[in-house]
């Protein structure tokens, strides 16, 4: 997505409900930090240090790595647990908004949010894989902004730098400044 499409689906979240509250908060996760939808649902209120404003995040190897809490992040979580998360038992920063007030049972909840997101916002992106969108809109933006391919594969938790890769192919901008002009023929 578009940098411009990325904000109409983080603004589409009304944050004047408590559902939207938490869906911004988990959309910020996902668009900015680059969260897998599995790592959104495991996240617990412990993950959080915000005197060091860090996160500390669980991926799929089980790892758990410690990413910086941007303001805009951390003001959305915030706001979130003051005033939208429901009064429950559960340790997980996230919980249903539907009684009874529970952790997602897995990564489709997220993805539910982000293609309700997509869909309010008006984005045509694919439904399927939404969180996974958000994630890779995340890296391209790194990448527009001249991050390294090395420096998205850290951010991002990936093994190697070969899974990044594909996010080198979408930034047009760049590889227009990277191409040649085709030399002109001249009839003989």
């Amino acid at each position: 997505m578009q940098p411009e499409e990325v904000e109409r689906v983080l603004d589409s979240a009304d944050t004047q409900t408590s559902v939207g509250k938490r869906d911004r908060a988990i959309l910020l996760l996902l668009a900015r930090l680059g969260l897998r939808a599995g790592d959104v649902v495991q996240l617990r209120l412990a993950d959080i240090d915000w005197r060091a404003a860090t996160i500390s995040v669980s991926g799929k190897n089980r790892q758990q790595t410690q990413m910086p809490l941007t303001q805009e992040v951390g003001d959305a979580i915030v706001s979130y647990l003051q005033h939208g998360r429901a009064p429950t038992q559960s340790d997980h920063l996230f919980v249903r908004a539907i009684a009874p007030f529970r952790a997602f049972r897995d990564a489709r909840g997220i993805s539910d949010i982000a293609k309700l997101a997509l869909r309010r916002a008006g984005v045509n992106a694919p439904q399927r894989g939404a969180a996974h969108v958000l994630r890779h809109s995340a890296a391209t933006t790194m990448l527009r902004q001249g991050a390294s391919l090395q420096e998205i594969s850290t951010v991002l938790r990936h093994q190697s730098v070969a899974s990044t890769q594909i996010y080198a192919k979408v930034d047009f901008v760049a590889l227009h400044e990277l191409a040649q002009p085709w030399p002109q023929v001249l009839p003989c």
